[in-house]
């Protein structure tokens, strides 16, 4: 069934592109991978990659992976994500879509999980939703906001907050707060972004001990992208 998933999302990409869809890739360098405030690198950095393409009609697809490390013989991640997105003339716009994570060294934890988010001036929020989180069996409930105020043309002051709930965290007892504050940077062809992140876990909620692996305690964390193809100004 994962090889199936995988083939069908290859299908999409190759579909998308052969439709003149517009290409783009984007690269970032971490010096940690976190994931809705929990790390997924041990606080090791990270290397992440994007391939996506878009249609006028606001379809988009795409693949994105990671370097993580969960203390066992998972060494990386492969999202597999489709969706439409769009924007009315008040400048309010619209996402909903679909994404598969998949694990290829440990295919028993692979999820998938639906989403919808709204955007307007500087505010953003969205809710995010799995029948089966983690291959648990199990929901969950991801909802977040976020708020990008710019400060100059490159500079902006970035703040997040998110609440992972269902009957996946119910049933731990480990529903939890995530959030961060951080500020980012544009120069040139770069986007830099520096971010306290952080989460009301204690130690041992959730199975988590707040060490390296799925730490969950507060840290800063930097992390410098780049898109291809560069847009010249």
């Amino acid at each position: 069934m994962r090889q199936l998933r995988i083939l069908a999302t290859v299908g999409l990409l190759g579909a998308a592109a052969t439709a003149n869809a517009d290409v783009s890739s984007t690269w970032a360098l971490t010096n940690e991978y976190d994931f809705r405030g929990i790390s997924q690198s041990a606080k090791d950095p990270a290397l992440q990659g994007s391939l996506d393409f878009s249609m006028d009609n606001g379809w988009y697809v795409g693949a994105w992976a990671s370097n993580v490390d969960f203390d066992s013989d998972v060494d990386y991640e492969v999202d597999l994500y489709t969706g439409f997105s769009g924007g009315a003339e008040d400048g309010l716009g619209w996402d909903v879509g679909f994404v598969y994570y998949a694990y290829p060294d440990d295919s028993d934890i692979n999820y998938p999980e639906i989403y919808g988010k709204l955007s307007y001036d500087m505010f953003s929020g969205g809710v995010y939703y799995s029948n089966d989180w983690g291959n648990t069996g199990e929901n969950s409930i991801y909802v977040t906001g976020d708020v990008s105020v710019p400060l100059s043309d490159a500079l902006s002051l970035n703040f997040h907050a998110g609440y992972s709930t269902g009957d996946y965290f119910e049933d731990l007892d480990a529903e939890y707060f995530d959030y961060s504050v951080g500020i980012g940077y544009t120069v040139n062809q770069f986007n830099l972004s520096l971010r306290y992140v952080d989460t009301d876990l204690d130690r041992g909620d959730n199975g988590f001990s707040g060490d390296d692996v799925f730490n969950t305690e507060g840290r800063v964390i930097f992390s410098i992208a780049t898109t291809f193809p560069w847009q010249n100004d």
